[in-house]
């Protein structure tokens, strides 16, 4: 039988649903830990701290900007041989673009911060429209960090 075919114990996809309130944003980040560890997942300590970061940036701005027409959210993690995905769901139309930096604002960065996130791990983010015309906001990284550059020679 061919090894390649059979997925890992710990490769699956997971959905919850939760209120669009704000106690759902510690609660959504504690079933994602809970999730990779109770699966054994096998990802890198900063990808977690990564990815629960996330999950608290996508589900904060549900509550905050789609709640009035998306009383509920959906959350999913989607565990592969080498990467693990979140995203968040909503009901509501609007597509958000990562806001460009203003630090004169206290709120607003919550998408660049996923972003950023993203892109140091190696990852990709994107939003895109569900088929009920709302919309799911996603991020993948590695389980495993990108390695550091070399140190130069002397």
């Amino acid at each position: 039988m061919d090894n390649e075919a059979r997925p890992l114990p710990y490769e699956g996809v997971w959905r919850f649903t939760a209120p669009a309130v704000d106690a759902s944003v510690p609660q959504a980040r504690h079933a994602v830990r809970d999730l990779l560890l109770r699966q054994g997942v096998p990802v890198a300590d900063e990808v977690v701290q990564g990815l629960l970061l996330i999950v608290s940036e996508l589900v904060t701005n549900a509550v905050r900007h789609a709640a009035v027409l998306s009383p509920m959210l959906a959350v999913e993690v989607a565990v592969g041989a080498e990467w693990v995905r979140v995203s968040v769901e909503d009901s509501h139309p609007y597509r958000p673009t990562a806001l460009e930096t203003d630090h004169g604002r206290t709120g607003g960065r919550g998408l660049l911060l996923v972003r950023e996130i993203t892109t140091e791990a190696g990852g990709a983010c994107d939003v895109a429209h569900t088929a009920s015309g709302g919309k799911v906001i996603w991020a993948a990284l590695p389980l495993k960090p990108l390695l550091p550059p070399p140190a130069p020679s002397l």
